[in-house]
């Protein structure tokens, strides 16, 4: 006999890899919000976007805007505890990042720059050194986000979206990455 509904939908609610991944937004100071909702709503996903404070966001089916309160990385730290293998996240917080991809998600910085295991230390160790630099006045922050940052946003949340989707398929697929990012 099939289990009642009640526990089927408490069975799919405790399952840790559902059919479909999820993608996170780290959305303080995000600046493609709705290029992940475009993304997501091409492929029926869900997306989450989570920071500190209600923000205005694009309307959609299934955007959630997730207000975490408390400590400093209060929305760090949800986002962390949420997120499952082959699901995405979107953040330019590379110690986020790090922690997302020991949970075996698929990371990508807000200008479609992929974060891996392959290239997560050298931006942990680049983003220590710029903070020294500017602690002693030298250097700034990061380029003006342009259209092409945009573009190349959407074509590397494209090829993320389609890599989690087979690896949640079964298949464990290899990090893409876009041709306009490759080295």
């Amino acid at each position: 006999a099939s289990p009642p509904p009640a526990a089927s939908q408490a069975a799919k609610l405790r399952d840790p890899m559902p059919t479909d991944p999820h993608i996170y937004v780290d959305a303080d100071a995000c600046p493609v919000k709705p290029e992940a909702v475009k993304v997501a709503e091409r492929h029926g996903l869900a997306v989450t976007f989570v920071a500190n404070a209600w923000l205005q966001l694009p309307r959609a089916p299934r955007v959630r805007m997730q207000v975490v309160t408390g400590a400093f990385d209060a929305a760090d730290d949800w986002i962390v505890e949420q997120v499952v293998a082959a699901d995405v996240v979107v953040t330019a917080d590379i110690p986020l990042a790090s922690r997302c991809l020991k949970k075996g998600a698929r990371v990508l910085g807000p200008a479609g720059k992929p974060f891996t295991e392959d290239n997560i230390g050298n931006a942990l160790a680049t983003r220590e050194l710029m903070s020294d630099l500017r602690a002693y006045g030298v250097g700034g922050g990061p380029p003006p986000f342009g259209p092409r940052d945009r573009s190349r946003f959407l074509e590397a949340l494209e090829l993320a979206v389609r890599e989690a989707r087979r690896q949640r398929a079964g298949g464990v697929a290899a990090p893409v990455i876009p041709p306009a990012m490759a080295p």
